[in-house]
């Protein structure tokens, strides 16, 4: 790992959390992501399981967290399986989790090789009633693999058909939506590290270089600062690339006159940023181009206040939508015969901005969280309005990423990332 360690006391918070809300007699599992390879002996780069690395801070392949409250045994009522290291391993892949070091990492007393586990956990099982399974159920997954995971509660199902089975998730979107101090401290970081490679980009874009040099220079500056790297794919659109909402190519030249819309951002300790700037090519806004934004920017700010606690997300997006049907008027895209003639399923102001305005975002980009309840304190969003105007050549999306606080205005992690049409120029030109 590039981060530096995290304090283990999150972690030790974090699953107080969740067995406060587990059944009694009941056991919860969590697995480590497999390493998916490529082809011959190549493998894609790991990334831990999310909810495994809130639960533990264990950020290492082939590792389970077995939480189990009303264990007989005190010693087992939390448990980490690691994989077991030797001279072998530590020369070809390098270090590797200790026992020690899984203590210290997860604040978790308890701790064995992985190999050991499914006598320990046959052992567990006879003392149980009821298995949390650790099923995916965002509403953006579209897992097509059979993760480590699935083969897991597969298994279980077969060699345990007595026990009762209940659902992870809804703890964990109940608890991972909230934010500790800590993890906004990690957000902060990724945040920080996004704003350094924004203003070296500012004084990099010029007429002719490639959306593919952009990229480069914002990796340069997030790896310099101890992070992995893009929290996401990248999008670096130039022109009219601005209107594929998901551009991913980034293999066109910029030209003079036209915008770039970046929507990219660093991580930090897996926890994610999510960024957009929209900014001329030639450092200076056309007349027509300083309008949208100023809507776009508008828009932004407005949607911003919106967001406190008690706020339902189904209808911020509702007025978040009259917003922008206003400015959209004022810009003369819509007029009012386009809004009392809309669907209302697809209301007028779709066609220009045909996405939502917030998500969640913590330890996944599109972050686990409670959508369908009023929003709370500490909760983490995006706000990203954007006008997309095929016809014209431009595309334009704002986006920082806030706390909702106790009482008034979201704090906004990103304050210090220029936005202002001012603030950009001036940078770009200096």
């Amino acid at each position: 790992m590039k981060y530096t360690q995290i304090d283990s006391n999150l972690f030790i918070k974090n699953r107080k959390k969740f067995v406060a809300q587990m059944r009694p007699k009941s056991i919860a599992v969590f697995n480590s992501n497999d390493i998916y390879p490529i082809g011959a002996d190549s493998t894609l780069p790991f990334e831990q399981d999310r909810d495994l690395f809130y639960l533990s801070g264990a950020d290492q392949e082939e590792t389970i967290l077995l939480l189990f409250p009303d264990a007989m045994d005190q010693k087992h009522r939390e448990i980490l399986f690691v994989r077991e290291t030797n001279d072998h391993i530590a020369v070809w892949e390098g270090a590797k989790l200790t026992k020690e070091k899984a203590t210290e990492v997860s604040g978790i007393e308890t701790v064995y090789w992985l190999t050991e586990f499914d006598k320990i956990f046959f052992d567990l099982m006879t003392e149980a009633d009821t298995i949390y399974f650790n099923t995916n159920e965002h509403y953006r997954q579209a897992v097509e693999t059979q993760t480590r995971e699935a083969r897991f509660i597969e298994k279980v199902k077969k060699e345990y058909p007595a026990h009762q089975w209940a659902k992870s998730n809804p703890i964990l979107q109940n608890i991972r939506g909230v934010k500790e101090p800590e993890e906004i401290e990690l957000m902060q970081k990724a945040c920080d590290i996004t704003e350094k490679g924004f203003k070296r980009v500012l004084k990099f874009v010029k007429p002719g270089v490639w959306e593919h040099e952009i990229e480069a220079e914002y990796l340069h500056e997030f790896i310099r600062n101890r992070s992995k790297g893009f929290a996401y794919s990248p999008i670096i659109a130039s022109g009219n690339n601005a209107n594929v909402l998901h551009y991913l190519e980034n293999n066109k030249q910029v030209k003079d006159g036209d915008m770039i819309l970046m929507d990219l951002a660093a991580e930090y300790a897996n926890y994610s940023s999510d960024m957009t700037r929209t900014i001329p090519v030639n450092g200076r806004f056309t007349a027509r181009q300083k309008e949208v934004y100023s809507a776009v920017l508008r828009v932004k700010e407005e949607a911003t206040k919106m967001l406190v606690p008690g706020t339902l997300w189904a209808e911020y997006h509702k007025e978040v939508g009259k917003l922008m049907t206003s400015e959209l008027i004022g810009l003369g895209l819509l007029d009012k015969a386009d809004v009392q003639n809309e669907n209302p399923d697809w209301p007028a102001y779709k066609k220009y901005f045909m996405h939502g305005t917030s998500h969640h975002i913590g330890l996944n980009t599109h972050d686990y969280g409670e959508l369908k309840k009023p929003m709370k304190a500490n909760m983490v969003f995006t706000v990203e309005p954007g006008i997309y105007i095929p016809a014209e050549g431009m595309g334009i999306r704002l986006e920082d990423d806030v706390v909702i606080q106790e009482k008034g205005e979201p704090f906004n992690l990103m304050r210090n990332i220029p936005i202002e049409i001012e603030e950009i120029e001036e940078l770009m030109n200096n």
